[in-house]
């Protein structure tokens, strides 16, 4: 009698287990970035945004179509390389993910853009701005921040406009992100009056620039701008200090990050680099972003590098289509995910248009003093 009575202790004990298991929602969301390499600084900086979000979703306990869901994060290291980038992306289908945050550069999230959308798997980037990724036609497809167009175009005209660029040089380093926001750059700049002096070539892995910047010093140009990241821009920096290229230097979000004075090494005068966030606050939203900052910095023990707030919001606005949809599934959440507006993040209002773009996409332009970036204006 006793084990009989052993054995249907444990009966119920497994059946009520399995009610809490079935009352339970597993969300698996995926994040890429380059967690190796030059900018691993970047990529772990998004990972610990995707991080953030994900645990404290699980305190709050979400719950979606009835069930308390648990979230799970699966990241992937891409490297920024767009055939691990790709495979990565693979993975992450295989392993039926409920939706992916992510890549960190244009170069790997719009080929493995193919893969979610072949798999029906959401996908936002918080940092791709090349316009080619949203422009593919793929409803999966999804970001929170302005594009180069914008990008580009803006500090072309703020370079000619307010730093008086009349005679300007151009370097980029060949990625669907370098290039494409240094040639808006320069039809912007163009437009407004400058004159490019000369458009020159180099590689994400580049750390000797001394035959374009001798070119270039002999252009005599008042302004360069580097369509790249912060890991060439800033042995570019030192280098041109040591050749006697005195020019403003100015490039886009890869370059605005907190790391770049390290990167530069001494070799940035205050206020002669101007570069530009594709995200930012107004004045009334401030607290919210100072908020998840200090939050950050407390989890993490490190500062925010660019993207990180991007990434929570990414992921929030993620799960808030599952909850108003009242499923996880790709394919139920997907439309309300499409008619997301004005949700509000630490980043600011996020409404996308019909192509998964950000409506009204805000940039923040950014100079360096002392060592530190100090913000000049949000413009939309």
């Amino acid at each position: 009698m006793r084990l009989n009575h052993k054995v249907a202790i444990l009966a119920a004990t497994a059946a009520a287990w399995g009610t809490v298991s079935a009352q339970e929602l597993v969300v698996k969301i995926g994040h890429v970035a380059p967690t190796s390499g030059a900018i691993a600084h970047l990529g772990r900086d998004n990972e610990n945004g995707a991080r953030m979000a994900i645990e404290e979703l699980n305190a709050k306990g979400v719950t979606i179509g009835g069930k308390k869901a648990k979230f799970e994060l699966l990241a992937e290291d891409d490297a920024a390389d767009p055939k691990q980038g790709v495979a990565a992306a693979q993975k992450l289908a295989d392993q039926k993910v409920n939706g992916v945050i992510g890549h960190l550069n244009s170069g790997t999230t719009i080929p493995a853009s193919r893969i979610y959308n072949e798999a029906g798997i959401p996908q936002i980037s918080p940092s791709a701005t090349n316009p080619k990724y949203t422009r593919q036609g793929f409803k999966t497809a999804f970001r929170v921040v302005a594009d180069d167009v914008h990008l580009g175009g803006t500090l072309g005209r703020y370079a000619v406009k307010d730093l008086k660029g009349k005679s300007i040089a151009v370097i980029d380093d060949r990625t669907p992100y370098g290039q494409g926001v240094a040639e808006e750059f320069e039809k912007a700049a163009k437009a407004a009056g400058a004159k490019i002096v000369g458009h020159e070539f180099t590689t994400d892995k580049s750390t000797d620039f001394t035959s374009i910047l001798t070119l270039t010093k002999s252009r005599k140009p008042d302004l360069l701008f580097f369509g790249g990241m912060d890991a060439v821009a800033g042995p570019m920096m030192r280098q041109m200090k040591s050749l006697g290229v005195n020019a403003k230097f100015m490039g886009g979000d890869g370059i605005c990050t907190t790391e770049l004075p390290k990167l530069a090494a001494g070799s940035m005068p205050d206020g002669n680099v101007v570069c530009a966030e594709a995200g930012g606050v107004g004045p009334g939203e401030k607290k919210g972003m100072d908020e998840f900052r200090a939050k950050f910095k407390k989890r993490f023990n490190a500062d925010v590098q660019v993207y990180a707030p991007y990434v929570y919001d990414a992921v929030n606005v993620m799960v808030a289509a599952m909850v108003k949809a009242g499923s996880a599934e790709p394919a139920k959440y997907l439309p309300a995910l499409a008619k997301t507006a004005n949700y509000k993040g630490v980043t600011g209002n996020i409404s996308f248009d019909d192509k998964g773009d950000i409506k009204n996409g805000a940039l923040t332009l950014y100079t360096y003093k002392g060592g530190q970036r100090s913000e000049i204006a949000v413009v939309h």
